[in-house]
C-alpha cells in the first residue's frame, strides 16, 4: 500500500470536523514524563486529524533509538513509514473496525472510558523490526463524539515473539473494571513456526492455571519434561517468567 492510500484511510477512519483544545492535558502529562521510569514502554498525545504527535515521552529514544524530535517534527507520516509493509493493510483494517464498532455500539457519555489495544511491527533505528503493542485512551472527542484525540502507550516487544494483528476495545465499568467489549483477530499468523506442538499444549494448560504437576498427567509426560518445556518457551519468546507469558497470550488469545 502507498503512502498516500495511507494517508487517505487514515483520514477517513478519523475524520472530524473541529480541533479541540490539548494545552491542559498536554501540561499534565509533561509533568507526569519527568517522574516517568525508564523502561520498555513510552507514551504519546495522538492527534489523528493534524497527523500529529502533540507530545513523546523521553522513552521513546530509549526503546527505539530513534530520535524524540525526528519523530515529533515529522509526525504520523514519519511513524507510519517505519511500520512493516505486511502489517499496513490489516492495521489500517483494525483501526477502521474499532471506530465502526465504537461510533454503532457505544453511547456517546461512555466513549471517554474506553480502551483500545492493537499492534503492529516497527523498524527501530537500528533497522531491525520489533513488536509494538499499543494501547490508546481518548483525551478528546470531536463534536461528534467521535474520538480523535488520546493517550497512546507504546509497549516494545522482542521481535521473535509472532503476534497476530488483533484489535480490542474495552470499556471501564461503573466497578472501574475493564469489560471486553470488542476483539477481533486479523492476520493469520500462528505460533506454528516457532513453537513445537508439544510446547503449544503446555503453553494452553499454562494460560488455564495448571501447575507443572498436573499439566505432565493431562499430557502423559513427566514433570521434569513439562519444566523443560517451559524453559524453551521463555527462551523463544525471550521472557523472563511464566508470568510475563501467560500475560501476552491471555492479551492475545487468538495466537494460541
Amino acid at each position: 500500500m502507498i503512502f498516500s492510500d495511507i494517508k487517505h484511510t487514515y483520514k477517513d477512519i478519523f475524520s472530524s470536523y473541529d480541533h479541540p483544545s490539548l494545552e491542559k492535558h498536554i501540561e499534565k502529562i509533561v509533568e507526569l514524563d519527568a517522574y516517568w521510569p525508564y523502561s520498555s514502554t513510552f507514551f504519546c498525545v495522538t492527534n489523528t486529524q493534524d497527523l500529529a504527535f502533540e507530545y513523546i515521552s523521553k522513552n521513546m529514544t530509549s526503546c527505539l533509538g530513534i530520535d524524540k524530535m525526528q519523530m515529533q517534527l515529522a509526525g504520523m507520516r514519519y511513524f507510519w513509514s517505519r511500520i512493516h509493509p505486511d502489517d499496513i493493510e490489516p492495521w489500517l483494517k483494525a483501526l477502521n473496525k474499532l471506530m465502526e464498532f465504537t461510533l454503532n455500539e457505544i453511547p456517546e457519555k461512555k466513549r471517554k472510558r474506553m480502551s483500545y489495544t492493537w499492534n503492529f511491527r516497527f523498524k527501530n533505528a537500528d533497522e531491525h523490526y520489533v513488536n509494538i503493542i499499543q494501547n490508546t485512551t481518548p483525551l478528546e472527542l470531536d463534536v461528534n463524539m467521535k474520538p480523535i484525540i488520546g493517550l497512546a502507550h507504546y509497549t516494545v516487544m522482542d521481535p521473535k515473539i509472532k503476534l497476530d494483528i488483533t484489535a480490542t476495545a474495552k470499556l471501564l465499568n461503573e466497578n472501574d473494571e475493564y469489560e471486553t467489549k470488542y476483539f477481533n483477530n486479523f492476520s493469520k499468523k500462528l505460533l506454528s513456526d516457532v513453537v513445537s506442538n508439544r510446547e503449544r499444549d503446555v503453553i494452553r494448560l499454562l494460560v488455564l492455571n495448571y501447575s507443572s504437576k498436573a499439566i505432565a498427567k493431562k499430557l502423559n509426560i513427566s514433570h521434569n519434561t513439562v519444566d523443560t518445556h517451559r524453559r524453551n518457551i521463555l527462551k523463544k519468546f525471550n521472557l523472563s517468567s511464566t508470568g510475563e507469558l501467560i500475560g501476552i497470550l491471555k492479551m492475545n488469545n487468538a495466537i494460541i
